[in-house]
C-alpha cells in the first residue's frame, strides 16, 4: 500500500470498534432499505468491495458464490464474526480494491455500499473493478457524494477535512464523475437521498 492508502486504512483500523454506532443515523434513515434491493440484483460470482465490519453479510442471498474484501484488517475481524455467527458461507479476504489480486473477469456483479468516500485513488479503484467484472457483468453502487446546490457543497467542502481526519472517509467525492474518468460509458445514475446518496449501475 502507499502512504496515503496506508494512512486512511490505520483510520479505519482505529474505528472498527465504534463504526456502526457512527454509521447507525444513515442506517436508520433508509440505508438498510437500499441494502436490501441491492442484495435483489446479486447475480452469479459476486464481489462485495469494501465490507467493512459486515452490514450487508446478513442479507446475502442463499446459493451465490460471494467474495468480499476489505483493506482494514480490523474492520474485516468484525465482518468475519458476524459472518460466522449468521453461519454465511463467504470468502472474506484483506485487500485494496485499488490493486485486485483477481484475475480479469472473474466476477459477474461487483458492489459496494459506501465506499468510494473513503478510497484514496477512486479512479484507480473502479478501473480494477472494470478489470475482474465479467463483459455482459454489472457493478452496483450506493454512495454519499458531494451535493451539486451551492450552499450544501460549500458547507460539505468545510467540514470534509475535519471528516477524513477522523475516520478516513470524504464527504465531498464526486464519484459520478470518477465513473466517467475511470473509462466508463454504460452508467446509468438514479438519486435515493437529494442529489447526495446515489445508486450508480455501471455496464462494463
Amino acid at each position: 500500500m502507499d502512504q496515503h492508502t496506508e494512512i486512511i486504512r490505520r483510520r479505519y483500523d482505529r474505528v472498527s470498534a465504534i463504526y456502526d454506532v457512527l454509521e447507525s443515523p444513515m442506517e436508520l434513515m433508509a440505508l438498510k432499505k437500499w441494502r436490501l434491493e441491492v442484495m435483489k440484483e446479486l447475480k452469479g460470482k459476486v464481489l462485495e468491495v469494501g465490507v467493512g465490519t459486515g452490514k450487508n453479510i446478513e442479507y446475502y442471498p442463499d446459493g451465490l458464490d460471494i467474495t468480499a474484501i476489505d483493506f482494514s484488517e480490523k474492520m474485516l475481524a468484525k465482518a468475519r464474526e458476524k459472518a460466522g455467527k449468521l453461519g454465511k458461507k463467504v470468502d472474506l479476504r484483506h485487500m485494496d480494491v485499488q490493486k485486485l489480486e483477481f484475475p480479469d473477469q472473474t466476477f459477474d456483479t461487483i458492489f459496494t455500499t459506501c465506499v468510494f468516500c473513503s478510497v484514496p485513488d477512486s479512479v484507480k479503484g473502479l478501473q480494477e473493478m472494470g478489470r475482474v467484472c465479467k463483459s455482459g457483468g454489472k457493478i452496483i453502487m450506493i454512495e454519499h457524494v458531494r451535493s451539486e446546490q451551492a450552499v450544501l457543497g460549500l458547507v460539505m467542502d468545510v467540514f470534509n477535512p475535519l471528516v477524513v481526519n477522523l475516520y478516513g472517509a470524504n464527504i465531498n467525492r464526486r464519484t459520478v464523475e470518477n465513473v466517467y474518468k475511470a473509462g466508463f460509458t454504460k452508467v446509468e445514475v438514479s438519486n435515493l437521498s437529494r442529489d447526495i446518496v446515489k445508486k450508480i449501475q455501471i455496464y462494463p
